[in-house]
């Protein structure tokens, strides 16, 4: 059998396998990235979750998420204002041509795809190459980014699959003990993604049932949202509809446990949960009418409406040097920030979120208001979780890092693995560069280059009043990571007298198309903003809910009195009847 060698070997074309290529890369290593599929992006792509979730705030968009925000801007016609469950809704499509076109333009890249991994090698306690269908690769570095964290059982890294009690860390939403839910879902559900198409006039093609089809499991699905809510979820533009919908809807879970079982028993699994939401999308037709059918040319296979593999929530988790914990992501006492960890070297802001088909499952509150709408409390990633406790030569750079089943419910999310794989990849090259392991690695030294990545500079410290626009980024970032402890447990850098915020006019950058409003500004509660709007030359009255994402505006209308008369430079999303302010004009 051929035999490569490489640097760095990444295995997977996941949303964390790609970026951890892509910035292993774009640091010098020479670099292999082996996929199954032939798009790249995992969950953003491939899985079709095309509408991500969680930080969307603009001081939070940075590194390869904040980049890959501005190519969609560039990219998908219509705009990215289409859905209610995200500020950024698109084509699956177009995310991969994004993520291939960045992996084109780098020599030292080659990308493989259309094989998965079989065999990996060891020598004593480091990992030394991975065999694949047609050919084995060495390289010193190889980083794990598949979706099921398949490199740990193949390399018997120690690792975590399920549930761990309230005993083990004293989480405060673990459960006491064992019981039918926790028995029931080892792991949290996947979705296997469906788009569907509004054919307006015309009729759409017949969805027909599916094995198992059963209505009762999807009857209630849209009763407490109405119609328009439910579709309008996940809608992408030229009247598309991402269905990812977890209210008796396409979640699937029976037998969970099969996905690690075999390989028969994990395509028993991805079988029924494709049924699955075949027959959603049936009884969404049966229920709605044939307006709504599949959408056609979504993604490259012949089922065309459908994703190429499911949306994996929860994996294989490693047991790293160190755990992610749910007090690692709730609020400090007092505050509105998690903890800060001194080895940060990704951020994310997401809601615990957890999906268990029947069952309710309550975790601790990790929500605040900001910006006129929820959003959740920041937190970030240690460099330590992405490395084994006892295992050279390796990383991970997926949902697999070493987090506890209730945190992963807001560390899975994509713009968290995205940062999760650009450090994981600038990780592994620099070990390359210095000749060291990834244990050993001089962390201050991996944040400083991801802070100062030329291409997709990327935050380690959260904060919500500092933007990447912001001239002292930085200056304050590194402040933070030379001071730790005067981290404020508000999240705000308030020293205005040394750092003064970018009023920077998003809306004169000819992507962004904005539309002029004026009205009177509403406070129904604290970070609760409404605006009453006149239409022009009209007498009626549009009340909507105002929202921003940029720290300046959200201080302005703070400060901004009740009844006010004020412009707004900004764009109307309609599927979540809310006015985007992107300028206070005076």
């Amino acid at each position: 059998m051929k035999e490569i060698t490489t640097d760095v070997l990444v295995v997977s074309g996941s949303t964390g396998g790609t970026c951890a290529a892509i910035s292993a890369a774009r640091r010098g290593a020479s670099t292999i990235l082996v996929s199954e599929f032939s798009w790249l992006g995992g969950m953003l792509t491939s899985a079709g979750v095309s509408a991500p979730d969680g930080n969307e705030l603009a001081a939070f968009q940075t590194g390869l998420w904040g980049a890959f925000l501005r190519e969609l801007e560039k990219r998908q016609p219509g705009g990215l204002d289409n859905s209610w469950v995200s500020f950024f809704s698109y084509e699956p499509r177009i995310g991969a041509e994004i993520f291939a076109d960045w992996v084109k333009e780098l020599p030292n890249l080659q990308w493989i795809s259309g094989q998965t991994p079989k065999f990996v090698y060891r020598e004593g306690n480091r990992i030394t190459g991975v065999q694949f269908e047609d050919f084995i690769i060495k390289a010193k570095i190889i980083l794990d980014g598949t979706e099921l964290g398949d490199l740990l059982a193949l390399g018997e890294i120690p690792h975590r699959w399920g549930w761990e009690l309230q005993s083990e860390w004293g989480e405060p939403s673990a459960p006491v003990e064992h019981n039918s839910m926790t028995k029931k879902y080892v792991v949290q559900s996947p979705t296997w993604v469906v788009v569907m198409q509004d054919f307006g006039e015309e009729i759409a093609p017949e969805i027909p049932a599916a094995p198992n089809y059963d209505p009762s499991k999807f009857i209630g699905a849209w009763s407490d949202y109405g119609v328009e809510n439910f579709m309008d979820y996940g809608r992408l533009p030229g009247g598309r509809f991402m269905m990812n919908w977890p209210i008796c809807g396409n979640d699937y879970g029976e037998g969970v446990e099969r996905l690690i079982a075999s390989p028969q028993a994990k395509s028993e699994f991805q079988q029924e949960a494709l049924w699955h939401s075949q027959n959603f999308a049936h009884f969404i037709q049966s229920q709605l009418g044939r307006r709504y059918g599949l959408a056609e040319n979504t993604f490259p296979t012949n089922s065309t409406a459908f994703a190429l593999h499911p949306y994996y929530r929860e994996s294989r988790r490693l047991i790293g040097l160190t755990t992610v914990c749910e007090q690692d992501i709730l609020p400090i006492e007092g505050g509105i920030v998690a903890p800060l960890n001194i080895d940060a070297i990704a951020i994310g802001n997401y809601a615990n979120d957890h999906h268990y088909p029947g069952f309710k499952f309550l975790l601790q509150p990790k929500s605040i208001r900001w910006g006129g709408r929820w959003t959740g409390t920041p937190f970030t990633i240690p460099y330590r979780s992405l490395v084994p406790a006892e295992i050279d030569g390796f990383l991970v750079c997926e949902k697999n890092i070493s987090v506890s089943h209730i945190a992963n419910g807001a560390t899975r999310l994509q713009p968290v693995v995205m940062g999760i794989g650009q450090a994981a990849g600038m990780a592994a090259a620099m070990c390359i560069e210095l000749n060291c392991q990834p244990r050993d690695l001089p962390v201050r030294s991996l944040q400083e280059s991801l802070l100062q990545e030329k291409t997709a500079p990327t935050a380690v410290i959260p904060l919500f009043n500092l933007s990447l626009e912001n001239p002292d980024w930085l200056k304050v970032q590194q402040y933070y990571l030379d001071n730790a402890e005067a981290y404020d447990k508000s999240g705000y850098y308030n020293n205005s007298s040394l750092f003064k915020y970018l009023h920077a006019n998003i809306c004169s950058d000819s992507l962004r198309v904005c539309d002029y409003f004026t009205g009177k500004l509403r406070h129904q509660a604290p970070q609760d903003y409404r605006l009453i709007i006149t239409a022009s030359g009209e007498k009626q009255e549009a009340n909507r809910q105002l929202v921003t994402l940029h720290p300046h505006i959200d201080k302005e209308l703070k400060a901004t009195k009740d009844g006010q008369l004020i412009g707004i430079k900004g764009r109307l999303n309609y599927a979540g009847n809310w006015l985007l302010a992107e300028k206070l004009v005076e």
